[in-house]
């Protein structure tokens, strides 16, 4: 079978994502730069080789189909924190079909990452895909990980991802390092990437002028 692919995704509307960009910039343009993202990360990782889903937050979002980009499935992530939310969509992995869970907010992100991911489960149980904040925006498993693989572990933090591989990840394989879009000096810093140079534009548009 073909591997399920989980975009983790937050409704698109104004004053829900990416909070600490909209607080700079407004949530007018914070919106604008996060449905950008998720549109290029559908697109991106839709292919006959996977089956994409979006796996969407809050639950009753999956019935708007006037939210989401493209006709791609939509599953509500269900109630929790956000381990115990990618613990779900984890502990549908088997051998035939693994799983791959990702953000939506990471402007490099592309399918190559995710072929990437799945070489990696031939020789490890997991997959981490590190970000530059000490988090990960991808994690795979060809079988149901531990349910305590995510126990314990403070989010958003820079040691996030380390208490995973400290844990119940300590088996995983790493592939490469990207950067999530969490504020406008990572939008400032990338600016001249391919990747984030439009995101960066629209941005400028919601800096509040001298």
């Amino acid at each position: 079978m073909r591997p399920d692919i989980c975009i983790f995704a937050k409704a698109p509307v104004p004053g829900r994502v990416k909070t600490r960009l909209a607080a700079e910039i407004g949530a007018v343009a914070a919106l604008e730069i996060y449905t950008l993202m998720l549109a290029r990360t559908v697109h991106r990782l839709s292919s006959d080789r996977w089956r994409t889903r979006l796996w969407v937050t809050p639950d009753d979002a999956a019935r708007s189909g006037a939210l989401w980009p493209g006709a791609v499935p939509r599953i509500p992530q269900g109630g929790g924190d956000l381990g115990g939310r990618m613990g779900r969509a984890l502990r549908s992995a088997r051998p035939d079909a693994p799983v791959v869970v990702v953000g939506s907010d990471i402007p490099a992100l592309a399918a190559r990452h995710v072929v990437r991911a799945e070489a990696a489960l031939r020789t490890a149980p997991l997959v981490f895909g590190p970000s530059r904040d000490g988090g990960f925006y991808l994690v795979a498993a060809r079988e149901p990980p531990p349910e305590t693989l995510f126990h314990g572990v403070t989010w958003s933090a820079a040691t996030t991802l380390a208490q995973i591989l400290q844990g119940g990840g300590a088996d995983a394989a790493l592939i490469d390092m990207l950067e999530d879009l969490d504020d406008f000096a990572t939008l400032h810093r990338n600016r001249a990437d391919p990747d984030w140079r439009d995101l960066h534009a629209i941005g400028l548009t919601g800096v509040p002028k001298p």
